[in-house]
């Protein structure tokens, strides 16, 4: 049984963007480890994903938009996406927005191990709000 993801191109989208998004941002909060490796090693989780999220993350036709220079102006672009692709996703696709849920907390784990072996507190809070705005209803 395949399970169909059925969303707009602007949907795709900001769930894209929010994905890669979180992953940016904790790179992006924890300067003093590795925030290269940290990027590269969680957007490489999010494509390497599987199932219907998997399949948008991993198309990334269209452009993938993480506004601001530093943390606290990517939050306030990322962390509200993150909110609507839940919100999108748990009234028209509940066991995808599931699904969305674990693979960004995947690639997020991914990327923390990847940059310093273990986030630091700037990075541990950045992960803390971004769980917060996935289970934001």
């Amino acid at each position: 049984m395949t399970n169909t993801l059925t969303l707009t191109a602007q949907d795709k989208t900001l769930l894209r963007t929010a994905a890669y998004g979180a992953v940016s941002l904790l790179a992006a909060a924890d300067p003093a480890g590795s925030p290269h490796k940290a990027a590269t090693a969680g957007s490489i989780a999010l494509a390497s994903s599987t199932g219907p999220i998997g399949h948008v993350l991993a198309d990334k036709a269209g452009s993938i938009t993480i506004q601001g220079k530093t943390v606290a102006a990517m939050a306030d672009h990322v962390l509200p996406a993150l909110t609507q692709v839940m919100q999108l996703l748990k009234a028209e696709h509940p066991v995808d927005a599931d699904a969305f849920r674990s693979i960004v907390l995947r690639a997020l784990d991914t990327a923390a191990l990847a940059g310093a072996g273990r986030p630091g507190p700037a990075a541990a809070d950045i992960t803390n709000k971004i769980a917060q705005a996935l289970d934001s209803e």
